[in-house]
């Protein structure tokens, strides 16, 4: 598909949206994932489909190895470690209201809030 062709996480939305969490996606897995990515979707199923993604270790929280991860993959690794590590602290100063070091769903969609742009681009065309 051209709209995930070129997305860094292409892999880990089938992964996600994949009824077996590998991305072996059934056409059930494949209506599921438009659906969400639709523009029609609502902000609270996006948000949580985001949050799902950005969970590379699937514990139900984004930890510091995920927000690494994730801004790798946003900037195709051109980033030095220090400013990946600053990056991710500056998320987690800014995004962990309970202050445990990492964000919980709660966390995440409080901070998608603040994020006017977030509708606009979590989506498929179609």
């Amino acid at each position: 598909m051209p709209e995930l062709k070129d997305n860094p996480f292409r892999q880990r939305i089938a992964e996600v949206f994949s009824e077996d969490g590998e991305g072996n996606m059934t056409l059930d897995d494949f209506l599921d994932m438009f659906s969400v990515l639709s523009e029609m979707a609502p902000r609270d199923l996006k948000a949580y489909y985001a949050f799902k993604i950005y969970d590379f270790n699937n514990d139900d929280f984004i930890c510091k190895s995920d927000l690494e991860k994730t801004l790798n993959k946003l900037t195709r690794n051109e980033l030095t470690e220090d400013e990946v590590s600053m990056v991710c602290e500056k998320v987690l100063d800014e995004a962990d209201m309970d202050n445990d070091g990492r964000l919980s769903l709660e966390d995440f969609q409080h901070m998608i809030l603040r994020a006017p742009d977030f509708l606009s681009t979590f989506h498929i065309r179609i």
